[in-house]
């Protein structure tokens, strides 16, 4: 199921790559329509697994990048849409397109587990993975804003400059996104700690529980995740760290968002995980 939205997100990546080397509205337009489209597939498949295992499909890690590519490509439409800028959808798509390579090839199987069955846990789960799609849409918006100011400050004011938005635009965006993920990622974190709490008060004897200690590297990157963009925020407001600075701030906490959510999940053994 998920070979329909990934179909849909290859055309729209080539129709802003097209847009953004012709500068066409209708190329333009038809990206828009191209990644709408992909999202309401990409919503049919993400609907279709709720109702297969009864609640959000996140527990499973491909699931879980599945609903993250869903959750950012909402993020960026709505960013596109507010901004009327498409010049960045040749920046997201390339990121999008990748990702769901990852649930396409390898779908996962997700297992009902009693310990789940929390609303807390979904809160929890929900509000780090939009966290983690504003990071990163903010990450590459930091990335563009890079390329924009060395392009200006060599006075070459050439083929990028052209395209992508101003640098003010991208500091507003990247700000909105950084203050959008910072307050998810909040909510999640602390709504963790409680769910985690009243699991191990019904399931003391659960592994997965008994790994969710502070040496735990999810939670440890969690934790760091957090601290880098609170600093990033607090820099903004009381120390003027605004464009390049808040740009490359944005940029190293998707790398580490990035860390935290594909190697952990995959390849290390000694973090929680449901599946």
């Amino acid at each position: 199921m998920n070979l329909l939205p990934l179909a849909i997100y290859i055309a729209a990546g080539l129709a802003y790559a097209v847009h953004f080397a012709r500068r066409q509205p209708s190329v333009a337009r038809t990206a828009t329509t191209l990644l709408m489209l992909g999202v309401l597939a990409h919503t049919f498949v993400i609907g279709m697994q709720t109702m297969e295992v009864r609640h959000v499909p996140f527990a499973n890690p491909s699931r879980a990048i599945s609903t993250f590519v869903w959750l950012l490509t909402l993020a960026y439409l709505y960013l596109e849409l507010t901004t009327e800028e498409r010049g960045m959808g040749v920046f997201i798509l390339p990121v999008v397109i990748v990702l769901q390579l990852i649930p396409a090839i390898n779908p996962g199987t997700e297992y009902a587990d009693p310990v789940l069955d929390s609303p807390w846990f979904w809160v929890h789960v929900s509000s780090l993975l939009f966290a983690y799609a504003s990071f990163a849409l903010a990450g590459v918006l930091g990335l563009t804003y890079v390329l924009q100011f060395k392009e200006i400050k060599k006075k070459h004011l050439g083929y990028l400059y052209t395209r992508l938005p101003s640098l003010q635009m991208l500091d507003v965006m990247n700000s909105r996104a950084v203050a959008v993920g910072w307050l998810f990622l909040t909510v999640g974190v602390t709504v963790g700690v409680i769910w985690a709490a009243q699991a191990r008060a019904l399931a003391p004897d659960d592994p997965n529980l008994q790994a969710m200690a502070p040496g735990d590297p999810k939670i440890l990157f969690a934790i760091l995740t957090w601290g880098v963009y609170s600093f990033g925020m607090y820099a903004r407001r009381r120390m003027g760290w605004s464009g390049r600075r808040a740009a490359l701030l944005s940029a190293v906490g998707f790398v580490i968002v990035l860390l935290n959510f594909l190697p952990l999940n995959y390849f290390v053994t000694t973090s929680h995980t449901f599946q």
